[in-house]
């Protein structure tokens, strides 16, 4: 029975700092996904065009979905009309300013987060690119 004692504790230690490292893992890579989309609304809120492009992936699309008359109306966006919207645009009216990020999921080096701001919700899909988080694409609800 001693002899199964001390590789048992063994693996056991072995297994619970696999674990912890993980869970850090996980942290980080959450934490990193957290900061691409707070590039993405910052650089909305500010007209920060190089800090949305640097958060946007290059096959970047979005899609609103709006109601008008009833109906649903759906409009895309690639990142290089995002990029020069905000570049034209400048600073966004920040008197409604509000942002809440939720990451949902990381895995691997896919990710998602949900981002809920005072006029919309955006359902964001990231991926890692060049070791990098990178936003692929939004669906956005306006709110009515």
């Amino acid at each position: 029975m001693k002899r199964l004692t001390l590789p048992v504790v063994l693996l056991t230690l072995l297994l619970v700092n696999l674990a912890v490292a993980t869970d850090e893992k996980k942290t980080s890579e959450a934490a990193a996904v957290r900061a691409a989309v707070t590039d993405y609304i910052e650089a909305y809120y500010t007209g920060d065009a190089a800090r949305m492009e640097k958060s946007l992936h290059p096959h970047y699309l979005k899609h609103t979905i709006s109601s008008e008359d009833g109906q649903l109306k759906m409009t895309e966006k690639t990142g290089t009309q995002m990029i020069e919207d905000i570049r034209s645009a400048g600073p966004a009216n920040q008197a409604d300013k509000k942002e809440e990020i939720t990451v949902l999921d990381v895995a691997g080096d896919i990710a998602s987060a949900k981002l809920v701001t005072a006029n919309w919700t955006d359902y964001v899909t990231l991926s890692k690119w060049n070791g990098e988080w990178k936003i692929v694409s939004v669906v956005l609800r306006e709110r009515e």
